[in-house]
Order: structure tokens, then C-alpha cells, then sequence
């Protein structure tokens, strides 16, 4: 199925989906991109909020950055930097579901904890765009909340899957 599809699908059954991914066997070139996609997503979807930084709009009276210097840290970090901490995440949670009782493998791990991140790339561009609209409101720290919560959500339910072997 389609990337796409499958995101759609994991909103309503994250195990489904796991399953399904798993199904396919073991393909490290596929949670990679799976965390790549992500990350540029995630990255993509920072632009509105870092315009809006670089104008000033939420300035506490200092210069404002110049916006080429704040998308550069930004993709040093979401594209260098945070897959490399994914991957340790992915690690300590196969641990941690080891010592539970759970039946996976690193790669499943692995694998659940980067589709998940994928999966709610829906929300982490709203997000981006209502902190890029309207700043650091109430209604973007509720998106971004839910964001978080959400994440967490499939990403329990995908290591659930991952962690039955």
C-alpha cells in the first residue's frame, strides 16, 4: 500500500499497520527512509515558525535572526542530529521492552518507533503552521500537545505490535 494509506490507517489502528510492516521482513533501508521522510517533514514543517521568528513578530525587543541562519541550525538538528537520537531512543525502548517481557527485535524497535514519527507528521505540520500564524498561543500549544500525545499513543501501540516477535 501507499505510504499515505498506511498513515491514514495508523490513525485508527496502529497495530494493524505494524503488523502489516513487519509482515514485509526485515528492511533497515525502509525504517531508514521512514525516519528520513520524517525528519525532512518535521523539518519543513519548522519553516512557518522560524519566518515568523526571523520577523520579529516574536522578538523580545533584540534583533531578530536572519532567517537563512535559523532554517541552517534547524536542518543541522532535524537532519543530522535527531535521527542519531531516534536511534538511540529505538535502542533504550527495545531494552526496556525486553526486560518486560517483550518478544522483538532490534529492528522492530526500531522500525515502530520511526513509523510512528512518520505517522503524525500530519499534525506536526499543522503545528507548524499555527505557531507560524499565530505565534505561541494557547491554540498552538494545544496542537503541539496533541501532537506529543498522539505520537506517543501510535507509537505505543506499534511497539506493542513490534514487541510480540
Amino acid at each position: 500500500m501507499a505510504v499515505t494509506t498506511d498513515i491514514m490507517r495508523t490513525w485508527r489502528g496502529p497495530r494493524a499497520v505494524m503488523r502489516d510492516l513487519l509482515d514485509q521482513g526485515q528492511r533497515e533501508d525502509r525504517a531508514l527512509a521512514y525516519l528520513m521522510a520524517a525528519c525532512i517533514v518535521i523539518f519543513i514543517a519548522q519553516w512557518p515558525r522560524l519566518s515568523r521568528l526571523a520577523a520579529g513578530f516574536d522578538g523580545t525587543g533584540a534583533e531578530a535572526p536572519e532567517l537563512s541562519r535559523l532554517i541552517a541550525y534547524e536542518f543541522l538538528g532535524w537532519l543530522m542530529v535527531w535521527p542519531l537520537m531516534f536511534y538511540a531512543i529505538a535502542a533504550v525502548a527495545h531494552v526496556a521492552a525486553y526486560v518486560f517481557g517483550g518478544q522483538g527485535d532490534w529492528y522492530s524497535a526500531r522500525l515502530a518507533l520511526f513509523w510512528a514519527l512518520l505517522a503524525t507528521t500530519p499534525m506536526a505540520l499543522l503545528y507548524g503552521l499555527m505557531a507560524g500564524f499565530l505565534g505561541p498561543v494557547a491554540g498552538s500549544n494545544l496542537v503541539g500537545g496533541l501532537w506529543l500525545l498522539s505520537f506517543v499513543v501510535i507509537w505505543i501501540g506499534c511497539q506493542r505490535e513490534a514487541g510480540r516477535g
